[in-house]
């Protein structure tokens, strides 16, 4: 809906129907000494055409013409302009949460094959309509495990994503949940006799990352025993959807919390994404959000309903699971877009070439004086190494030939300054591998 300005009269006969005297009373609540009372130093007023070009000249600014080896997180991968035709239709763009469920039987089947394939990429039975991100997935699958175990401790690897250990104590420092981080192993894998040494009676979930923070592969089977032998949850962040084009999915897990940005959807300046809870059966009742479900009418047709909606916009506050108060439908939509496209087969050459240029990658970059690998475990398309200087400095230069430089492990991780994670996807040509190479030798054989 475009802005309606309205004349001075009509603001005093609103203001009078309100109650209000000036708009000044409107804000009284405000302390006098927070309130803007000069104009905001923007530029303009524009006419359109002018607005236009504004935009068109910031968006020159970008990284046109560069190669990028950062991943952490978000990943850049190919995508069919089939997807955003689609996303772009009116149906989809401009609809709203479907309240009366059954008059939106497009979204609602939209929103069920999303679940589907979830449940089929993550081996769970059941999965929601989708969260905020994986970051907020990861802590509502928390949250999930606190109320099906009734315990508030809660143990997290500590090579999982940083930030998503940050949004998880964000939620837990007001609501009790006491959460405690494991260390990695030599091997960049969890430090499971650590993990082991911490798990008691009143741990409700053990959680780990798959591939994690540092491109490794953890093992689900022996961390799932550990937490079921001690009545706690298993659960699995997964921030690289792809990787389960290869990897056996977590079936193990008792909940999954995943990131879907790697299905369609561009890094886009890190959002919006779509997360993902998927679990089994027998939890759903306390799984947040909303899960559309499938059915047929009195005539026998196939129809699709809003079967559970648990969070507060629907029902009352105390009994709502979540205050998520979105399902990122239009992200969801376009991977369940992308995933359709793709299939099977495509899914798992993709995951094959993020595989097999990952480990090239790796190979070139080995042969570069002073460049060591940081762990090794088995890795899917990220990997981490150790340079023999600073990785901002290096990263500094490497830009200069129009290079985007690997994630500098040195800020969320002190000890592990001078180490670098390294992304390489599907969309990395050989050749940029190679002349990634080539510059970070150059890099490093410039003087300190």
């Amino acid at each position: 809906m475009r802005y309606l300005p309205k004349s001075p009269a009509e603001r005093q006969e609103m203001l009078a129907a309100i109650g209000a005297k000036s708009m000044d009373e409107l804000f009284s609540s405000i302390p006098e000494r927070f309130r803007l009372r000069d104009a905001l130093k923007i530029p303009g007023p524009y006419s359109e055409a002018e607005v236009i070009q504004y935009f068109k000249d910031r968006a020159a600014e970008n990284s046109l013409g560069y190669t990028s080896f950062l991943g952490a997180g978000v990943y850049n991968h190919l995508r069919s302009v089939v997807t955003d035709a689609i996303i772009q239709r009116g149906e989809f763009l401009t609809s709203y949460t479907p309240y009366q469920a059954e008059i939106s039987q497009g979204t609602l089947q939209a929103i069920f094959e999303f679940q589907t394939l979830m449940s089929q990429l993550t081996g769970q039975e059941v999965a929601n309509a989708s969260m905020y991100d994986g970051s907020t997935a990861m802590t509502e699958a928390v949250l999930m495990a606190e109320r099906l175990t009734g315990r508030q401790r809660v143990l997290v690897a500590r090579s999982v994503h940083p930030e998503y250990r940050e949004v998880l104590k964000t939620y837990a420092k007001n609501s009790g949940l006491q959460v405690e981080e494991i260390p990695f192993a030599a091997n960049g894998t969890v430090d499971q006799q650590k993990l082991k040494g911490a798990l008691k009676e009143d741990v409700a979930a053990i959680v780990v990352q798959s591939p994690n923070f540092f491109g490794v592969i953890e093992p689900h089977a022996p961390l799932a025993e550990s937490a079921h032998a001690s009545g706690a949850m298993f659960v699995v962040a997964i921030t690289e959807g792809v990787s389960l084009g290869l990897l056996r999915p977590p079936s193990e897990a008792d909940i999954v919390a995943m990131e879907g940005q790697s299905f369609g959807l561009p890094p886009s300046y890190g959002g919006p994404f779509a997360g993902v809870i998927a679990s089994r059966d027998k939890f759903v009742r306390q799984m947040p959000g909303r899960l559309a479900g499938q059915t047929t009418d009195s005539e026998g047709r196939r129809g699709f309903v809003l079967t559970l909606a648990t969070r507060e916009q629907h029902i009352r506050r105390e009994k709502a699971t979540s205050n998520i108060c979105t399902n990122q439908a239009l992200c969801a939509l376009a991977a369940t877009v992308h995933l359709t496209l793709l299939g099977k087969e495509g899914l798992r050459e993709m995951a094959e070439q993020n595989l097999s240029k990952a480990h090239f990658a790796l190979s070139e970059l080995l042969k570069i004086p002073g460049v060591r690998r940081t762990f090794d475990a088995p890795f899917f398309n990220e990997f981490t190494i150790e340079l023999p200087r600073s990785v901002k400095i290096v990263n500094s230069q490497l830009s200069r030939e129009k290079i985007i430089g690997p994630f500098a492990l040195g800020t969320p991780y002190p000890e592990l300054t001078k180490h670098a994670l390294v992304c390489v996807t599907e969309t990395t040509p050989r050749a940029e591998v190679e002349r990634f190479a080539g510059a970070l030798k150059r890099a490093l054989e410039q003087p300190v």
